[in-house]
């Protein structure tokens, strides 16, 4: 398949002696310099060395260089819709800007995704313009919240989580661009809080981390700075065998063939379920790969310091993506969503999850969809998820204290929902990669939609209400994020203790999660 480029076509030549589309050469070329422009940063603009205005400018004018060579003039999308957004929030004032940013930056992102998808290349994964629009999307919206709660909300209006990332002041222009288009995360992100992209900037971040190791100020460690050289070469192995499955196991596998007529005529339903469940792992690398690379840019740069961990070691996943050990062994649906895409996670959870006043599980799945895309794929996956989601707790709160009652009772529950988990996420997120409604519904018609009616069923017959007087008392922890559609309040709301930046906060929910998966 030949694809165009309104990039640069300089590297033209290894597109060609490696068969991959010239935007993919890019996007990779451009990841790899970002990388070693990291490390130059960390050591010859360090906050020591420098001023933050010099860290800033020169984040942001290399981020709009990678951004040019990789987009051309699409590029200017990022500005124009960063300084609109920008503008939006100076004139309309902290009452009213998150709700204007948010359907502004968001609508703006919508019709880019149309016009790219119905006019341009529908149906090509190619590294297109809008993939980096959608993580300045994210920082838009996010910081417009922020700034809402900071400077017009009341703290005692304020959970635990919005407290800790509330903006006190409005940033200054080169601020916001720098926020928005620095080169660790102008191509693939991840999403992080503007206070901690500001503490990195100005070199207070380590200060800050340290201290919170044990929460005392004569701590055990010393108060230097860590090296993120040790995390960054293990993720880069990882990024190197991501690569390498990508372009081996990937090629062998394609998600496509489980719509394949005579598969499905001639196959047993285990071959089926079999090759479900591989297509769709060996759909995952390449996420892997970019979200795993784009985090070691970050640390590369000395950005993604989360704190140190019981053992003195330094923590370098303050803005990791992903949980590729929890993804891969997850047994539960909601243990698969927690550790996938992490940012994308908390920014649904504090822009809708945590301010929806109306079933939320659903709200959320609905933006989720709106900003992946226009793909009708997308839309069905995530309505799928609805179902998928509110069975999955059904069950577990109806069916889980059963199995508590020995380890080896324990381990049987285990391998029977991680099978079940498995086969329940490659099911739901078929569409997302299948992407056209003809090819998704052909793909669910195989299957007779047998997991949406037993979804139907689970929820019409099982009662919703939690049976936790038989679990243990550790057993009522649920994840941070994660309010009970009964109403019950997240675990980061109920803590009233005060915490004074976000990696605090983060860790904090990080921690909860953890706890929970190890029940």
């Amino acid at each position: 398949m030949v694809t165009t480029t309104t990039g640069s076509t300089l590297l033209q030549p290894i597109s060609n002696a490696v068969q991959l589309p010239i935007d993919q050469v890019n996007f990779v070329v451009c990841q790899i310099f970002a990388l070693l422009a990291a490390f130059w940063f960390r050591t010859y603009l360090h906050a020591s060395k420098t001023s933050p205005l010099i860290r800033h400018v020169v984040a942001t004018l290399l981020g709009l260089y990678l951004a040019l060579f990789c987009f051309g003039w699409y590029a200017l999308h990022f500005l124009l819709q960063s300084g609109i957004s920008y503008y939006i929030m100076v004139i309309v004032g902290v009452e009213h800007m998150h709700r204007f940013c948010f359907i502004f930056a968001l609508g703006y992102l919508t019709l880019c995704q149309i016009t790219r998808v119905y006019i341009s290349d529908y149906g090509q994964y190619s590294a297109d313009f809008s993939g980096p629009m959608m993580i300045i999307t994210q920082k838009i919206t996010s910081l417009a919240f922020e700034i809402h709660d900071g400077m017009f909300r009341k703290d005692e209006e304020l959970t635990v989580s919005q407290r800790s990332l509330a903006v006190r002041r409005m940033p200054s222009l080169l601020e916001y661009l720098s926020y928005n288009c620095n080169f660790m995360g102008i191509l693939a992100g991840p999403l992080c809080s503007y206070k901690d992209y500001i503490t990195f900037i100005e070199g207070r971040s380590y200060q800050l981390k340290e201290s919170e190791a044990n929460g005392k100020e004569d701590i055990k460690y010393e108060q230097i700075e860590p090296s993120p050289n040790a995390a960054v070469a293990h993720k880069l192995f990882v990024c190197g065998f991501s690569l390498f499955t990508y372009m081996t196991v990937t090629q062998i596998l394609p998600v496509e063939y489980n719509a394949d007529d005579n598969f499905t005529a001639t196959a047993s339903v285990p071959t089926r379920v079999i090759y479900l469940y591989l297509s769709l792992m060996a759909a995952r690398p390449k996420y892997y790969f970019a979200w795993t690379l784009a985090d070691a840019i970050n640390n590369a740069a000395g950005f993604g310091f989360q704190g140190y961990d019981k053992n003195g070691t330094p923590c370098w996943d303050l803005i990791s993506n992903l949980r590729i050990s929890h993804i891969e062994f997850s047994t539960s649906f909601k243990m698969f969503i927690d550790n996938w895409n992490i940012q994308t996670a908390l920014w649904l959870k504090r822009v809708c999850y945590e301010r929806a006043t109306y079933n939320p599980t659903a709200q959320t799945f609905l933006l989720s969809a709106i900003w992946h895309g226009v793909y009708p794929g997308y839309y069905l996956t995530f309505f799928t998820g609805i179902f998928m989601t509110q069975a999955a707790r059904r069950i577990r709160n109806n069916i889980r204290h059963f199995f508590l009652k020995s380890p080896n009772i324990k381990l049987f529950y285990d391998v029977l929902t991680w099978v079940a988990t498995q086969i329940a996420i490659s099911y739901t997120v078929g569409p997302f990669v299948l992407l056209s409604v003809k090819l998704s519904l052909k793909f669910y018609s195989t299957w007779y939609y047998c997991l949406h009616i037993a979804c139907i069923l689970i929820l019409l017959l099982l009662p919703s209400h939690s049976k936790q007087n038989h679990l243990p008392k550790t057993e009522n922890l649920q994840t941070p994020w994660k309010k009970d559609l009964d109403g019950e309040t997240s675990l980061s709301e109920q803590n009233s203790f005060p915490t004074t930046n976000n990696n605090c906060n983060q860790r904090q929910e990080i921690v909860f999660r953890h706890k929970t998966e190890q029940q």
